[in-house]
C-alpha cells in the first residue's frame, strides 16, 4: 500500500508508491479500437486546449455551430475535441457554454444520424469547474431527452506528465519523487484550489458534502489489473442516479482496460459521463502513444517565414524556469507585456501596440517571445483573480493578432492554458483544425489549422504545468530544425 497521502508534505520515492502494485494487464490500442468501432463518437469538451496533447490526427473545433459540429462528426476519427475554454470563465458563463455546446451537438448528431458520449476534459492537477460542468451536462442531456447519466466517471491521470492515481489517491511526479497533488502549487490556485489528494474526499470537498466520500465508487488497480474488463465493467454498470466513480491509472494499459470496461457497461445500457485528464482520451479513442513529430514531418506544416512567435502567459514556476532555459539557449528576441500597464485602461492599448510592433519587426532575424511580466497579480477573491487573468490573456491575444497582421510567423507557440485557448480562437481566428501530434513525448500538441488567417501556420499548444526545465527550448529546437 502507498503511504497515506494526508501525511505527506514532501515528495516520497516512487518505489514507495508503485513497487507493490499488481502486475500490469496488457491491452493493445488495436483491441480497444476494434471494440469501439461503429459505436458512439467520443466528444471531448475541453476546458482549455491542452487536452489534445496525447492524441494524433484528431479534429479540433474552437467553434460549436451546428455546421462546425457536423463537419467534425463527418471526419474519420473515433473522437474529436470542442474547445470550450470554460476554465477561464465564471461559473455562470461556464454553465451557459456547456449547455450551448451540447444543444448544438444534439442537433448535429441527429442530422448526421450518429450518437455520441461526452467527456468533460479538465486539468490533471484537479483544477476546473467541478462538479458544475458535469452537473450541467447531466441536466442538459436529460432535458434533451438523451437520458440522465447513471454515473460520472472521474479519471484525472495524465501518464506522460506523471499525474498518477493509486488507491484512489492522486499523485504528481516531481524531481524529488511523487507528491500528493494537494501539496502542489496547483492546489493553491486562486480560483480552483482544494485540500484533498484522495479523490473520494476531493469529490466530497468539491460538492460541498452533497456527495460523501464513502458514496463514491472506487475503481482500483486491483479491479483493473486483477479483475480485468469484465469485472470492472460490472462495477461501472452498478452506477445509478449520477453516482461518481474514481478510477486508478498508472499506465496506458490501465486506461485501456477501463476503455473496454466502459464499452461493456455502455452496451449493457449504462449511461456514463466522463470527467477526465488527457490520457483517458487517447485510450478511449483506441489510439496508441505515438512518437513526437520529426523534423521531416514538421517541414510541410511549417510556415514560410524564417522565424516563429512564442507567447507566454502561464505564471507557474515551471513555465518561468522553462523560459529561463530558452533564454540561455539563445536565438530569441524578448518583449514583455507589463501586467500593471495592461490593467491601466489609459495606457493598455499603446503598450500592446508597441510590444506587437517590436515583435513583428524582430521575426526577420529571431524567434520572438512575448511574455507577461513574471510577477503574478491576483485579485481580492477568486472571481477577481479570474477577471485579471482574462484581461491579461486578452492583451496577449491582441498582441498576437497585431503581429500576425503585420508579419506572418513560421509557427506560433502558446504557453499556458487560457493563453493557448484565447490565442487560437481570437488571436489566430482558428475555427477548425487537426491535432497532428506532439513535439515532445505525450506533451505539447501541434495543431494544423484548416481555415482562417492561421491556415499554413502550425499552432503549438504548450500547457503551463508540463515538461521538464528544458522542454520549451527543446520544442523550439525541433521547430527550428524543420
Amino acid at each position: 500500500m502507498p503511504p497515506p497521502l494526508h501525511a505527506q508534505t514532501r515528495p516520497v520515492p516512487e518505489a514507495d508508491v508503485l513497487d507493490a502494485l499488481p502486475p500490469v494487464r496488457e491491452v493493445s490500442a488495436a483491441e480497444v479500437a476494434a471494440r469501439i468501432s461503429g459505436g458512439s463518437r467520443l466528444v471531448v469538451l475541453d476546458d482549455d486546449p491542452t487536452g489534445t496533447q496525447t492524441v494524433a490526427d484528431v479534429p479540433v473545433l474552437t467553434s460549436w455551430t451546428v455546421d462546425d459540429l457536423r463537419w467534425a462528426l463527418r471526419q474519420d476519427s473515433a473522437a474529436f475535441f470542442v474547445l470550450t475554454n470554460t476554465r477561464s470563465l465564471s461559473p455562470e458563463d461556464a454553465a451557459a457554454r456547456n449547455r450551448e455546446v451540447v444543444r448544438a451537438l444534439h442537433v448535429a448528431a441527429a442530422a448526421e444520424g450518429t450518437t455520441y458520449v461526452l467527456a468533460s476534459r479538465s486539468d490533471s492537477t484537479l483544477r476546473g469547474h467541478f462538479p458544475l460542468e458535469t452537473d450541467v451536462l447531466s441536466e442538459t442531456l436529460t432535458h434533451l431527452g438523451a437520458g440522465a447519466p447513471d454515473g460520472v466517471v472521474l479519471v484525472p491521470a495524465y501518464i506522460e506528465a506523471g499525474r498518477l492515481t493509486v488507491d484512489s489517491g492522486h499523485w504528481m511526479r516531481t524531481t524529488g519523487g511523487l507528491l500528493p497533488v494537494a501539496e502542489s502549487e496547483f492546489a493553491r490556485d486562486a480560483t480552483f484550489g482544494y485540500r484533498s489528494s484522495k479523490l473520494p474526499e476531493w469529490v466530497e470537498e468539491k460538492t460541498g458534502g452533497r456527495v460523501l466520500a464513502d458514496q463514491v465508487l472506487r475503481v482500483t488497480l486491483d479491479d483493473l489489473r486483477r479483475g480485468g474488463p469484465e469485472h470492472t465493467g460490472r462495477l461501472l454498470s452498478s452506477l445509478r442516479d449520477g453516482r461518481p466513480a474514481v478510477v486508478d491509472a498508472v499506465c496506458d494499459d490501465d486506461l485501456r482496460v477501463l476503455a473496454l470496461a466502459l464499452a461493456q457497461a455502455e452496451e449493457n445500457g449504462t449511461r456514463l459521463l466522463y470527467r477526465v485528464g488527457p490520457s483517458f482520451v487517447r485510450a478511449r479513442a483506441g489510439q496508441a502513444a505515438r512518437a513526437p513529430l520529426t523534423s521531416e514531418e514538421l517541414r510541410p506544416l511549417r510556415g514560410d517565414a524564417p522565424h516563429g512567435l512564442i507567447v507566454v502567459g502561464s505564471h507557474v514556476t515551471l513555465t518561468t524556469q522553462q523560459l529561463d532555459r530558452l533564454r540561455e539557449r539563445g536565438g530569441i528576441a524578448e518583449y514583455e507585456l507589463d501586467v500593471a500597464l495592461l490593467l491601466d485602461e489609459e495606457r493598455r492599448d499603446a503598450h500592446i501596440a508597441e510590444v506587437a510592433a517590436a515583435a513583428a519587426a524582430a521575426l526577420d532575424s529571431a524567434d520572438a517571445v512575448i511574455s507577461t511580466s513574471r510577477t503574478l497579480v491576483t485579485g481580492a477573491d477568486a472571481d477577481d483573480s479570474l477577471s485579471i487573468s482574462r484581461r491579461v490573456s486578452a492583451a496577449l491575444v491582441e498582441a498576437v493578432r497585431q503581429v500576425n497582421a503585420t508579419r506572418r510567423p513560421a509557427f506560433v507557440v502558446a504557453k499556458g492554458g487560457i493563453t493557448s485557448s484565447d490565442t487560437a480562437t481570437h488571436g489566430l481566428e482558428i475555427r477548425r483544425a487537426w491535432a497532428r501530434g506532439t513535439l515532445l513525448p505525450g506533451i505539447v500538441s501541434l495543431w494544423e489549422p484548416v481555415d482562417g488567417p492561421a491556415t499554413g501556420i502550425p499552432y503549438i499548444v504548450f500547457a503551463g504545468n508540463v515538461g521538464g526545465t528544458d522542454a520549451l527550448a527543446d520544442a523550439l529546437d525541433l521547430l527550428r530544425s524543420a
